[in-house]
């Protein structure tokens, strides 16, 4: 009904709008190179007379309302073009002047040529552009640049901006951590429409759903307008798809690919399609793509937990584990835009993207326990040896067979109307993100347990942290090697994981143009939004149990793992048992029902905003400043689960006569509201020297799961909580930058940040007669963990940007292009007494770039690197329990051949330097391995077609 009304109050002033005359002088057109093939986004336009400015949108259109009759110079510049200026007339009614751009005069003087518009040097001419006529401060992302790189989604495409950092699964990028904060507090749109996570606890998107030939440009926003939502704190990610009007004429094009896994010896096929099109006398434009990936892969990982000091001084883990993955994804997605231009003043469209994820992982894997009091039994500098002799030993052979398909559906539909001076922009979207296992099977366990006296030994050899060795004397290898030695434990099944989040949006915006007397123009704009979302997750687990023993010899597998003998391995056919024979296992309802009615929740989110600001352009000056409020109402609902043992006392009297699980539906509301001032100041100091200055207020609200009312208590008395009181960041943020075009397609750029957040949310944890151990106000507990509001946290960063096409040079070399970023990131946060750095903040991140193209040649190398970071807080004190990530760069490499002006071959080559995934404990007294993780390279090769 909220969005009815909201509608309705959108329509009605556009209809009112759109039957007045329209103003008597407008003077519009598009741009687009000189061949009329391409629209040139982000050229700025300029009245000089009059002191006006106007930037280029996506169709290349550009326009001056209000504009007294007169003559005039009418300026356009876009970088990497030659400036383009011609006198115009307006004389009344509505004046219409195309302008096509030209490349530089030639080193001769005498010849000009048409602006690149494909290429390494397309694509910096357009980020350039449109990053130089940006209001705020922003880094962009075109479609040639995403095609320059190796890159296999959005989000490793992303890693080559400033300020970015990749948080990777599987060796993959997944994550976007911006300006040195979590994933979390970034937010993530798709042509205009908030992309719901298909996750079920996190805000964060995993970006590594979207392929990346589906994106025509992705724009990350790092200071916020009024107009915008205010719910970031790293930025804003806007991915767009392409409009349909971006090319002059009919466009379609091909490609095919087979990328080479070195560590599963396999190829994988990749094919991607797009085109555009226009229809009715260039009314009506269609454009779409689409994209289908598969790629097999494989990790060898080895993980260790439980470090710690035997009274004989030896330090040990208790649990190692072998990891063996063996993976398939398959990416499928889809695009559609189609835009209509109804009359001169008004153009809708329509913007839809639907991208499928499909996840295959298998899992085969070793472990070792050591239930040892006193520590190892023997040992002497890097090496311990566990006897069974001194406490038990558990092996565990493992199969994981984990199948999950997450899918991200989004459909916006809108228009823009000009009514004289007025601008109205109406739009309603909706999408939705889900995360599916069905029938997955993690794990099927088999174990072997050894604590008598003779039974079994093994030793550990630590020398190299990052590859712990063992080895089984010889005494013990028959039955280390014996599959019979391992019998049936367990076997879990996902019969549902379910996570839905949906999210309807519908907004207005309106806008007065002013031309003022002295010279430039002053906008008023207004809005409103309403974004209503819901967000559920259901999980149902089976713990089964063999009603007849059997062991492992029945499932023996093949080891395709490379760090360490594992052998025996679990079978994948163990699975496909033990779905198709579910009469020869038993349920244990009581592990089965805690774990399934745990997880459980709903939520609802609903978001009602308002804004007012002004817009101030007077040549080289402007100022954009106004007030942005925002209203949250929650609906939250959840589970109390509590497992009571036999004899055990239950809630409001008696006795259980046997292990038994309670649950108690509960819910809660919530409701609050923000007030957000922004100013953003650009001011060109002299021709082609930008300065930028921004002052902010931003929110974030809580991760989902953090909020949902989940409250577990298990059979030693502990919880975990889920906290429906937990207040939204909030944060001041300021920004200033300079930005130096010095030469065509170039630029050198500079800026500091700073973030003062209140409300930081951590996860804490409780014990003792803390009043937070009853929380819920049903169940009191004697220890708990739960999330909670933190102290102040501050973020001071600096960003250096450098890209130049080095076409000064002489002769072959005036094809290399160079480009290198860097930020230092500084954050600080105040926790328990202890001041840390934030999760996934690296203090120094940069990229490097160097390529070449000229005639029908291109390449390119390039390097990612971040600095460390502390990825979970651990439980002491001095941090030597904190889970740290060690540095990382990748090194990637492209080359490109165009056989003919329609055909082009290539080759890539991703992860050349066999990069690492590295987790480890500081100490004391070593680095500690919790994790690493090696995926070995992925070489591709392939050829485009275009039409």
């Amino acid at each position: 009904m909220k969005l009815a009304l909201l509608l309705g109050a959108a329509v009605a002033p556009f209809a009112l709008a759109a039957a007045q005359p329209a103003f008597a002088d407008t003077l519009t057109g598009r741009v687009t190179d000189s061949a009329g093939v391409r629209s040139l986004q982000g050229a700025e336009v300029r009245l000089l007379e009059l002191n006006r400015r106007t930037e280029v949108g996506p169709d290349g259109v550009y326009r001056f309302a209000d504009v007294a009759p007169g003559r005039y110079t009418l300026r356009v510049d876009y970088v990497g073009a030659a400036t383009s200026e011609q006198m115009v007339t307006i004389s009344g009614g509505i004046v219409t002047v195309d302008v096509g751009l030209t490349d530089f005069a030639s080193s001769e003087g005498d010849v000009v040529e048409p602006v690149i518009v494909i290429g390494q040097r397309a694509n910096l001419s357009s980020a350039l552009s449109r990053q130089r006529a940006a209001e705020g401060i922003e880094s962009v992302l075109t479609r040639d640049a995403i095609g320059q790189f190796p890159d296999q989604n959005v989000a490793e495409a992303l890693r080559r901006l400033p300020g970015v950092n990749i948080l990777n699964d599987q060796g993959e990028g997944r994550f976007i951590a911006l300006r040195g904060l979590d994933p979390n507090l970034n937010s993530a749109s798709i042509n205009g429409a908030r992309v719901p996570a298909p996750e079920s606890d996190v805000r964060s998107v995993a970006l590594d759903v979207i392929p990346s030939e589906l994106i025509e440009s992705i724009e990350i926003k790092k200071s916020l307008t009024p107009d915008m939502d205010a719910d970031t704190l790293g930025g804003s990610i806007e991915i767009k798809t392409a409009n349909a009007f971006d090319r002059g004429r009919p466009f379609a094009a091909f490609s095919a690919e087979g990328s080479y896994n070195e560590a599963t010896e396999t190829w994988s096929p990749k094919y991607a399609a797009d085109f555009s099109s226009t229809f009715l006398d260039d009314r009506l434009g269609m454009a779409g793509g689409l994209s289908y990936y598969k790629r097999r892969f494989a990790t060898d990982n080895v993980e260790m937990d439980g470090w710690g000091e035997g009274d004989n001084g030896l330090i040990f883990a208790d649990t190692v584990e072998y990891r063996d993955y063996d993976v398939t994804r398959e990416r499928r997605g889809a695009t559609l835009s189609l835009d209509y231009r109804l009359d001169e003043g008004t153009t809708l469209f329509m913007r839809a993207l639907r991208s499928d994820f499909a996840d295959q992982e298998y899992k085969a894997q070793t472990g070792f326990e050591f239930d040892f009091e006193d520590g190892p039994s023997s040992g002497s500098g890097d090496t311990v040896t566990f006897l069974s002799d001194d406490g038990e030993i558990k092996i565990g052979r493992e199969l994981k067979d984990r199948f999950e398909t997450q899918d991200i559906t989004s459909i916006v539909a809108g228009g823009e109307t000009f009514a004289g001076a007025w601008t109205f922009n109406y739009e309603l979207s909706w999408s939705k993100s889900r995360e599916k296992e069905a029938g997955s099977v993690d794990p099927s366990a088999f174990e072997a347990s050894f604590e008598d006296p003779g039974d079994f030994g093994v030793t550990f050899d630590y020398s190299d942290y990052k590859h712990p060795v063992f080895s089984v004397p010889a005494a013990f290898q028959g039955v280390f090697l014996d599959p019979d030695t391992y019998e049936f434990d367990k076997a879990e099944v996902t019969s549902l994981s379910l996570s839905e989040d949906e999210e309807i949006t519908a907004r207005f915006d309106a806008a007065r143009e002013f031309a003022l007397s002295s010279g430039g123009a002053f906008e008023v704009q207004f809005g409103g939004k309403a974004r209503q979302r819901e967000k559920t997750y259901n999980f149902t687990l089976d713990v089964l149990e063999a009603i007849n023993d059997f062991t492992l010899a029945d499932w023996v597998g093949e080891q395709t793992y490379g760090l360490a003998p594992i052998e025996p391995v679990v079978s994948h056919d163990i699975s496909d048992f033990v779905l198709g024979n579910l009469n020869l296992f038993e349920r244990d309802a009581i592990d089965s029902d805690f774990e399934s009615a745990a997880a459980d929740y709903g939520v609802d989110e609903d978001v009602y905003s308002g804004y007012l600001l002004g817009r101030y352009d007077n040549g080289p000056l402007q100022v954009i400043g106004g007030l942005r409020v925002e209203r949250t109402e929650n609906d939250l609902r959840g589970n109390i689960v509590q497992l009571v043992e036999e004899d055990g006392d239950l809630p409001g009297g008696g006795t259980a006569d046997e292990d038994t699980v309670l649950v108690m539906p509960v819910s809660f509301t919530k409701e609050y509201t923000h007030w957000l001032p922004s100013v953003n100041v650009k001011y060109e100091a002299a021709e082609n020297l930008i300065a930028r200055g921004a002052v902010y207020r931003s929110l974030m609200r809580p991760n989902i799961g953090a909020i949902a009312p989940r409250f577990l208590v298990n059979e030693d008395n502990e919880g975990e909580f889920g906290n429906p009181d937990l207040e939204p960041y909030e944060a001041w943020n300021y920004d200033a930058s300079l930005e130096w075009y010095f030469a065509p397609s170039a630029v050198v750029s500079g800026g500091l940040f700073y973030k003062s957040i209140d409300n930081f949310i951590v996860t804490a944890n409780f014990e003792g007669d803390d009043p937070i151990l009853n929380y819920p106000g049903q169940v009191p507990v004697d220890e708990a963990e739960m999330a909670i509001n933190g102290d102040d946290a501050t973020v001071f960063g600096f960003e250096f940007n450098y890209q130049q096409a080095l076409t000064f040079l002489p002769g072959a070399l005036d094809g290399l292009l160079v480009s290198f970023n860097y930020t230092y990131t500084d954050t600080e946060a105040d926790i328990d007494g202890r001041t840390i750095t934030l999760p996934a903040a690296s203090e120094n991140t940069f990229n490097a770039t160097l390529g070449y193209e000229k005639g029908p040649v291109s390449f390119r190398l390039a390097a990612a690197y971040r600095d460390g970071y502390l990825d979970e807080l651990g439980g002491e004190d001095d941090g030597s329990e904190d889970r740290l990530v060690k540095d990382h760069i990748q090194w990637d490499l492209s080359g490109k051949y165009r056989v003919t002006s329609n055909v082009q071959i290539f080759a890539e080559f991703v992860n050349l330097g066999d990069e690492p995934y590295i987790a480890y404990q500081s100490g004391p007294g070593r680095d500690r391995l919790l994790q690493y993780e090696e995926y070995s390279w992925t070489a591709k090769t392939g050829i485009r077609r275009t039409f």
